[in-house]
This record gives structure tokens, C-alpha cells and sequence, in this order.
């Protein structure tokens, strides 16, 4: 049995398929490599560069390593990008999601873990938010994401495929191994923008509202640290295959920090400050997303192990300066072959 892994090559399914290698699983990875990278997938897996909407490669692959999970990244997942590109959006991450798994039906596939997100919710209050409140997305990204949710829902009752989503909060930080991380340029996440600044990879950096309704006026986030939270597709998978029932569960800590609390966590990590600029609130940003996350602690058995702040930077701060490093080996290497 294999486990196929989508957007292997980005920076949660690279984290993922090093998860699973880790557990003794075979798994190969498909990836477009669009906004991932050859180098991050780990060379125990096996990396085809393809798309997850091309069906007939799909099943190929299914075939072809007894493939009996998919565990789906693949999509885009910048809100702006998809406010203003929102056709792109439902193909990324709708049509071509319908695509695989129609190919996973056909295939035979019983196991589906799916990539969703804490977008499908829209604006919540300062309480954490559970599974169960009405779902209200408020960009493309969210709502291409719930369409593929529904998509899971009815094929599940139609086919019998068994699936998992979870709704991701914030993910940060990096393998604390340093094996992969946040490798992406131009990259939004908060953290990862943070820590760029401090290492001088930026000259300054945004903080977007002062004037929020929360203790510092800046917006609250629940950061969930991505080895944590590929610990819970592991476990998802293993309740799956154990002949567990469907299920849509939150991935985050169920408590958050404001933008502030940030910087002070990569100033007192790193230990140096560097220079933020204020500006206005941006559309769409809530006050507060935060999870409530005892369903996945509940039904996955899963206890969460880095939930600290300090040590998410720290994490975020080392993959940053591996990854300097990566870069300036990739340029020497680049400049001896022109050489050559």
C-alpha cells in the first residue's frame, strides 16, 4: 500500500510526506511544482511532477503502487490572489479536486484526508469557533475550498469513499529536524514575513490595523505549528483505515495571538529588532479566528506536542537561515556549472 501525496513538494505536504515516511508508510507524491520544490520532497519518496487534475495520470499512478490513501495539498491559497482571479481559483482548487477524486473513485481509493481551511468559516467573534457554526466563506479561496468539501460529502455517500477534512487556522513554523520548511518567495504568512525581516531578507515589513476590538488592537490568529498539524492527517489516516467515519475537524490550538504578540516572540527569539511600518486595516481581515479544536483532539487521539509560541519562531527562524544558505549554495553551484 502506498499513500499519495499531493502538493508533496509545498511546504505542509513536504512536512507531510516526511510524517509518513517517518511512520514506515510508502508514499509517492504528485506535484506541478508550481510553487513547491524537487529538493523539499525527501528522496525516499517517489516525486512525479504532474497535475492532480490530469485523471489519466491519477490512475496510473493508483494502479501502479497500490495507492489506498490520497492525502490532498494541492491548490492555491492566497485570499487577495483569489478575490482578484477568482476563475482560477475554482479551477485550482475545485474543478481539478472534483477531478481526483473522481480518479480516487474510479481507482478504488478507500482513503481521502483533505486540505481544507478556517476561510470556509468567514468573520467569527473572539470565541473559538467549532465545526459546527454556519459556514459563511468571504472570498473565492474559502468558498472553492467548501465546494470540494461537498464534493467529499456527496461522493461519500454516492461511492463509499471514506474522507477526512481539516480546517486549518494558521500554520507556522518549520520540521524541527530542519529537514523542510516555509521555502515559498513572497510568501504572506505572518511568521514567515517576520522572521524574513528580522534576518534582514526585508527591509521592513507591514502591520495592517491598530483599531481592532482585541486587548492590543491588532488582529488575533490561532498559529498551529505544521508538524502538529501533519500529525493529525497521520492520525487521520490510521482512524480511516481502522474503518472510522467520516469527519471534519479544526487544526489549531483553540487559543491565539495578535499580530504584536508575534513580533515580540521573533524580536525576543532572534534576539534583534527590525523595522515595522503601520498601516490601515485590510479588507476582509477579522478581529479574531480562533479554533476550537476538541473534536480533532477527540476523534484522532491527537495531542498536539509544539504549542509554544517561542518555539514556533524558533523553528521558523532556523528553516530561514537554512534556507540562506540553500540559496547561496544553489548560486555557486549555478555559477560553477556556467563556468564550466
Amino acid at each position: 500500500m502506498a499513500v499519495l501525496v499531493t502538493g508533496g513538494a509545498g511546504y505542509i505536504g513536504s512536512h507531510m510526506v516526511w510524517e509518513l515516511l517517518d511512520a514506515g508508510e510508502e508514499v509517492v507524491v504528485l506535484d506541478r511544482l508550481s510553487t513547491g520544490f524537487d529538493w523539499a520532497v525527501a528522496p525516499e519518496a517517489k516525486l512525479v511532477v504532474g497535475d492532480v487534475g490530469d485523471a489519466r495520470l491519477v490512475g496510473e499512478l493508483i494502479a501502479e503502487h497500490g495507492v489506498d490513501a490520497i492525502v490532498h495539498f494541492a491548490g492555491s491559497i492566497v485570499v487577495p490572489e483569489s478575490v482578484a482571479d477568482p476563475l482560477a481559483y475554482y479551477d485550482n482548487n475545485t474543478s481539478r479536486t472534483r477531478s481526483l477524486i473522481e480518479a480516487a473513485v474510479r481507482g478504488k481509493v478507500r482513503n481521502f484526508i483533505f486540505s481544507s481551511t478556517a476561510a470556509v468559516y468567514g468573520a467569527t467573534g473572539m470565541e473559538p469557533v467549532s465545526e459546527d457554526v454556519a459556514l459563511k466563506p468571504e472570498s473565492p479561496y474559502g468558498r472553492s475550498k467548501l465546494m470540494s468539501e461537498w464534493m467529499l460529502r456527496d461522493a461519500a455517500a454516492a461511492y463509499g469513499i471514506r474522507y477526512t477534512a481539516l480546517r486549518y487556522f494558521n500554520v507556522a513554523g518549520a520540521d524541527p529536524r530542519g529537514r523542510t520548511g516555509q521555502s515559498t518567495p513572497g510568501a504572506t504568512h505572518l511568521i514567515k514575513v517576520a522572521s524574513e525581516t528580522a534576518l534582514g531578507k526585508r527591509l521592513s515589513m507591514q502591520v495592517f490595523g491598530t483599531d481592532y476590538p482585541t486587548p492590543d488592537g491588532t488582529c488575533i490568529r490561532d498559529y498551529i505549528h505544521v508538524s502538529d498539524l501533519v500529525a493529525a492527517h497521520r492520525l487521520a489516516l490510521v482512524r480511516l483505515r481502522d474503518g472510522g467515519a467520516n469527519l471534519v475537524a479544526n487544526c489549531g490550538y483553540s487559543h491565539g495571538y495578535s499580530v504584536l504578540d508575534v513580533l515580540d516572540s521573533v524580536r525576543r527569539v532572534h534576539g534583534r529588532d527590525f523595522t515595522v511600518d503601520y498601516a490601515g486595516r485590510r479588507p476582509g481581515d477579522a478581529a479574531a479566528v480562533v479554533a476550537d479544536s476538541d473534536r480533532a483532539r477527540r476523534e484522532l487521539n491527537w495531542a498536539p506536542k509544539l504549542d509554544d509560541l517561542d518555539s514556533i519562531v524558533a523553528s521558523a527562524l532556523s528553516w530561514e537561515m537554512n534556507l540562506a544558505a540553500k540559496n547561496v549554495e544553489t548560486r555557486r553551484t549555478t555559477v560553477r556549472h556556467a563556468a564550466e
